[in-house]
């Protein structure tokens, strides 16, 4: 009796416009495992306002820490964050920071978050039915403050987008998430997340955590302003989780 042969051995994922015969795209599901494989973001939206945070997984100590951008900032009042291949996320930022750009120049107004979001997701989508392409190999989590309320969305590399109070994107998007669900209150606020975040890295990171390869950027409800997170801050915050884990000890 002829055995059935593996999808590989068929063809199936040598082109994205070919679907294997269980109605899967094998492109884009490996291109899902690029995301995974990327370093690890969060996104939190807190009382006061949205935070994103970033593991630039800094590992050759000859890097200059401060050249590796993990968190764009796309108009005054959004910024993102990606995981798995950042030159595609570049791409996207990019076109993102144009769309907002145009707004404001035939608008006279600032570009909502979704709008955003569906722009992104329009052009990873088309790479996906497109022969000749590839999907993008890359997650971005935007998050914003539209009137005065956060929102934060997850897109994925086959064009579809998710809005979220609190994700994580990358190689530790279990173990953040199992915390997320467990700590995550909707009332914390912006340091209540930042602490509750670098827990969650420290948790993923083990041994090799450490304050230089994080990055952080938090927009406040108040002014609507994307700020970044001074090292010193964060330094400050992983300190005072290392006395508190001390203690409990």
């Amino acid at each position: 009796m002829q055995q059935p042969m593996p999808h590989q051995l068929m063809g199936y994922d040598r082109a994205i416009t070919m679907f294997s015969p269980d109605g899967r795209l094998l492109q884009v599901e490996y291109a899902k495992k690029t995301v995974r494989q990327g370093s690890t973001a969060i996104g939190i939206i807190c009382s006061d306002g949205i935070l994103l945070i970033a593991d630039k997984r800094v590992v050759d100590s000859l890097v200059v820490p401060e050249s590796v951008e993990k968190i764009w900032q796309i108009d005054e009042h959004i910024g993102a964050t990606a995981s798995g291949i950042l030159s595609d996320a570049r791409v996207l930022i990019d076109r993102a920071q144009l769309k907002a750009q145009q707004n404001r120049v035939t608008y006279d107004s600032e570009i909502d978050t979704l709008t955003v979001v569906k722009d992104m997701c329009d052009l990873m989508q088309i790479c996906t039915q497109s022969g000749g392409l590839r999907p993008f190999g890359v997650s971005v989590l935007v998050a914003g403050i539209d009137d005065h309320s956060p929102a934060l969305y997850e897109t994925d590399p086959i064009g579809i987008y998710f809005q979220y109070k609190a994700t994580a994107i990358g190689e530790g998007e279990i173990e953040v998430e199992e915390i997320l669900h467990s700590e995550y209150k909707p009332e914390m606020s912006i340091e209540d997340g930042l602490k509750l975040s670098l827990k969650a890295l420290k948790k993923v990171l083990g041994e090799n955590f450490n304050s230089e390869r994080i990055d952080a950027a938090y927009i406040t409800i108040a002014d609507k302003k994307f700020k970044r997170v001074s090292r010193q801050r964060i330094e400050k915050v992983a300190s005072e989780l290392k006395d508190e884990k001390k203690l409990r000890k």
